[in-house]
C-alpha cells in the first residue's frame, strides 16, 4: 500500500498544578486559540478545545507521525511560556506533570465534543479530581490516588 491513513482521536486532558483555579475567563479563550496554534503546527487537527479555571479538555485528531507524550509536551511547554507574557498573575504558572489522554471513536465523537463544550456548567457540580477519577474509570485505567496528583 503506497500511502499512510491514520485517524486517531484523542481527548487529552490535564490540569494547572495544584489544580490551582488561575485562569480567568478574559484568559481562557485566547488560550484555547493559542492551544488550536500548537495543534496545527505539530500536522495534528484540532476538533473542540475547552476547560476552566483549574484544567483543560483538548479534542483533537493526532497526526500518524506523531508521539502524544510529544505533542502534550509541546502543549504545555509553549502555552505556559505564553501565559507567563500575558500578565504577571502568571508568572509562577505551571501546568501539572502528568495528564489524561483517552481514545475517541467517531461515534462517540459528538458526545465527547458536547462534554468539553459543557465544562463550566458539568464544574458547577463536580470537582476536577472527581471528573478525572471518573474518566479514569471509564476507560479502565487503574491508578494509585498517592500519585495522582501535584
Amino acid at each position: 500500500m503506497p500511502q499512510s491513513f491514520a485517524h486517531l482521536a484523542v481527548h487529552l486532558v490535564f490540569s494547572a498544578k495544584n489544580r490551582e483555579p488561575i485562569l480567568n475567563a478574559a484568559t481562557l479563550p485566547k488560550l484555547h486559540a493559542y492551544f488550536v496554534g500548537i495543534i496545527k503546527g505539530l500536522n495534528c487537527t484540532p476538533i473542540q478545545i475547552g476547560g476552566v479555571a483549574d484544567h483543560v479538555h483538548l479534542l483533537f485528531a493526532l497526526s500518524r507521525t506523531r508521539a502524544i507524550a510529544d505533542v502534550t509536551r509541546e502543549l504545555k511547554t509553549n502555552s505556559t511560556n505564553w501565559l507567563h507574557t500575558q500578565s504577571p498573575r502568571y508568572n509562577q504558572f505551571h501546568w501539572q506533570v502528568g495528564y489524561g489522554v483517552f481514545s475517541v471513536s467517531a461515534s462517540t465523537m459528538p458526545d465527547v465534543k458536547s462534554y468539553i463544550v459543557q465544562q463550566p456548567e458539568h464544574h458547577r457540580k463536580v470537582t476536577f479530581q472527581d471528573e478525572y477519577r471518573a474518566l479514569l474509570a471509564k476507560h479502565g485505567i487503574a491508578y494509585d490516588e498517592r500519585y495522582m496528583w501535584d
